[in-house]
């Protein structure tokens, strides 16, 4: 299967467009991330090289993130806020209780 797909791409980076030369270490990509919706197939996949992988991969997380806080906000539900402590006006520093 690696081989159909690097053959059907010519043997180039999807992301930087440069050939990926003999024993040039490389991986199998999903041009639409798995966690993006995107579908475990062959016509998904790309080969790049590791370097490349592994940027487009922080941003496909960073992607699915967004996405991910920007539909709880669309259907109500709010963020737990994380308890804080405070400070009294003669300075003394109150924690939080928690339980």
């Amino acid at each position: 299967m690696r081989l159909r797909i690097f053959n059907r791409c010519g043997g180039i980076c999807h992301i930087s467009q440069r050939k990926i030369g003999v024993g040039e270490p490389w991986q199998l990509d999903h041009v639409v991330a798995l966690v993006n919706g995107g579908q475990h197939r062959e016509s998904n996949l790309v080969p790049v090289l590791i370097d490349k992988h592994k940027e487009k991969t922080k941003i496909d997380v960073a992607e699915k993130s967004q996405v991910y806080h920007k539909r709880l906000k669309h259907i109500g539900i709010k963020p737990k806020r994380r308890k804080m402590g405070y400070r009294k006006f003669s300075g003394q520093v109150v924690k939080p209780r928690w339980g």
